[in-house]
């Protein structure tokens, strides 16, 4: 949960939202490096070591 609530106040001028930051967090504790979203904002969003989520949906 603490991982969630620093990326929220981290991208809050964006807003990141509860659900993208669950993304975020699932997607790092998996090593998971490609998702499907409608949400834009992913290509701003990092992980803790800096990486992007690939975006699947153009």
């Amino acid at each position: 949960m603490l991982y969630i609530r620093n990326r929220m106040e981290k991208y809050s001028d964006l807003p990141m939202d509860l659900a993208d930051a669950s993304l975020m967090a699932l997607a790092e504790a998996r090593q998971i490096r490609e998702i499907i979203s409608l949400d834009a904002d992913f290509s701003i969003y990092r992980t803790l070591k800096g990486k992007v989520l690939h975006n699947l949906l153009p």
